[in-house]
């Protein structure tokens, strides 16, 4: 696998498989398998990712931004695909029969700032930005006279009051749609990426193309990691340590069942 995309000729885009529900319980099987082969190594991406999470609710808290700690939360698992680069890499060594240690993966995860990679992350953050400033521009036109003095008056306001409910509705839709194109652009580009040599439009045609194509199986797969991020941040963000890890070991056995595999020859 090249490090960089110099020199590179173009290349065509990959086929796309047509997949089932079984493909994802046995995606899920095997990242499960992945996470139990290197918990200590997995569980660390999933501790960097909670922790930072964290300290970025704890930041805005400390700000005086209380009206962003929730939409902060909700919308920070935006930005998984990218944080799960590593586990991708972990579990295609472990696909291929290769041996890896830490410097390995972490090694290789460097590199891809010379790829594609950083114009992914660029995407992502750019509508988790979108995201954000969606929710303050709702906040201002329909609680324009709410006054937050603190956390627990602004959950009072946007879950026990009239002007709190249509602010929960509109911002709730707003941020599906948004999820929903985030989706749509990263569920297969990320470890694409990682694993060819390719440039990021590409990667999000593709990742476009494998919803299109089997609409139920996505919708289904994105039901399951909305269900359990929402679920890991309950307790403080501490069930991503063991969450992400098993959801980014699976992208990536899904990703190898639905994007057609490069052969010798291939443009």
């Amino acid at each position: 696998m090249s490090s960089s995309t110099e020199g590179a000729h173009p290349r065509s885009a990959p086929r796309v498989n047509s997949v089932t529900v079984d493909d994802i319980k046995a995606s899920l099987k095997a990242g499960f398998a992945d996470f139990l082969a290197r918990p200590v190594m997995s569980g660390f991406f999933g501790l960097f990712y909670a922790v930072f999470g964290m300290l970025f609710v704890w930041a805005l808290v400390g700000l005086g931004k209380i009206w962003m700690v929730i939409p902060a939360a909700i919308g920070f698992p935006l930005v998984a695909p990218f944080a799960a680069a590593g586990l991708y890499e972990m579990s295609r060594r472990r696909q291929k029969g290769e041996a890896f240690g830490w410097m390995d993966v972490l090694t290789v995860m460097a590199h891809q700032r010379k790829r594609e990679m950083g114009w992914m992350a660029f995407v992502t953050l750019f509508i988790f930005w979108v995201w954000s400033y969606q929710v303050r521009l709702w906040l201002a036109i329909i609680l324009q006279d709410a006054s937050f003095s603190d956390f627990w008056g602004f959950l009072n306001i946007v879950f026990f009051t009239p002007a709190g409910w249509t602010f929960l509705a509109v911002g709730t839709c707003a941020g599906a749609l948004l999820s929903a194109v985030l989706f749509s652009v990263t569920v297969v580009a990320m470890p694409l990426l990682l694993d060819r040599d390719i440039d990021f439009v590409t990667a999000m045609l593709t990742s476009v193309q494998v919803v299109r194509e089997n609409p139920a199986v996505m919708l289904t797969w994105a039901a399951i990691i909305s269900v359990t991020m929402v679920l890991s941040l309950v307790p403080a963000f501490l069930g991503l340590i063991f969450t992400l890890p098993i959801l980014g070991h699976t992208t990536w056995h899904l990703y190898t069942r639905v994007v057609a595999r490069e052969v010798a020859g291939d443009p």
